[in-house]
């Protein structure tokens, strides 16, 4: 993916997969690293049943954490791969 994202951008918008539209839930929060702000990893919340069913990896709070390497592109919705989420 081109471009700068900036975290803030993307938080409250639903993920979908680019591969057959099935939504994964809403970006809740972005990490990153701080000494260059490149970001790490979506934090999602109300998380669905498709993302339950996947073995995504979770923070310490309970948060599932999608790759930001995943994100394709960025509009209305955050469209990622689904392959390069696990």
């Amino acid at each position: 993916m081109t471009g700068k994202i900036r975290g803030n951008n993307l938080v409250g918008k639903t993920i979908v997969s680019e591969e057959k539209g099935k939504t994964f839930g809403e970006v809740n929060d972005v990490s990153f690293v701080s000494e260059t702000g490149e970001l790490m990893n979506l934090l999602i919340t109300d998380a669905t049943q498709n993302l339950d069913e996947m073995n995504v990896e979770q923070n310490s709070a309970g948060s599932y954490m999608v790759p930001f390497s995943a994100v394709k592109s960025v509009g209305d919705f955050v469209i990622v791969s689904q392959d390069d989420i696990v």
